[in-house]
């Protein structure tokens, strides 16, 4: 067992963010920030750069890759480093992109510090953390006895809240749009409404997605 630090990444495009997440870093003995980025890309540099045990994620960050595209390309690599993701969002579509791509955890940013901390030497075992929220979220949706809604089906519901239409859907997610349709027809009688409107309604008010 080393006593060394645990080496945390740091990726969020806001540099306010990162210099309160260093800062609350450099107060511990047991963890040090060795790098920040703003961006998907340079977060893969650095963990291709390597001497990573933990990378904090966060999903929006406003550039070309996305927290969850660069979750998933992270987690693909040979020996990755585990990533947690970082984040003011935890609706389902959030959290289930997250873990689909492969992140070890989900925290919200506005968690105490010390949960913050547990949640990243956690992560750096290799276990499952969870804010609380979240675990609540995902409890709520084993539980739910009405037909879950699938991860594809959450993707539909976030692109139709965009006012996108089935074919800028299909293109988007590169099927067909009788496939669109067909997940459609799935989703209005999962949530019980019969319009694309009222179906983007319910998604909100159950917390599957948020409006943009």
């Amino acid at each position: 067992m080393t006593d060394d630090p645990l080496r945390l990444l740091l990726v969020d495009d806001h540099p306010v963010v990162r210099r309160g997440l260093r800062a609350m870093f450099d107060d511990r003995s047991d963890m040090t920030v060795v790098a920040e980025v703003s961006g998907g890309e340079e977060a893969l540099a650095a963990v291709r750069r390597g001497g990573i045990d933990v990378v904090l994620m966060d999903l929006r960050l406003g550039a070309a890759m996305d927290g969850v595209t660069a979750t998933r390309r992270i987690t693909e690599r040979p020996e990755a480093p585990p990533v947690l993701v970082l984040t003011t969002y935890d609706t389902d579509a959030d959290i289930l992109s997250a873990v689909e791509a492969g992140a070890t955890g989900y925290i919200l940013k506005d968690a105490p510090p010390e949960e913050l901390c547990q949640a990243v030497r956690t992560a750096a075992q290799g276990q499952t953390a969870l804010a609380p929220s979240v675990a609540r979220r995902l409890m709520h949706r084993l539980r739910d006895t009405r037909p879950a809604l699938s991860a594809r089906e959450v993707e539909i519901l976030g692109l139709l809240s965009r006012g996108m239409s089935n074919r800028a859907i299909s293109r988007e997610l590169f099927i067909s749009e009788s496939t669109v349709k067909t997940h459609l027809v799935h989703i209005f009688d999962k949530l019980d409404v019969d319009s694309r409107t009222a179906a983007v309604h319910a998604a909100v008010d159950r917390g599957v997605i948020r409006m943009e």
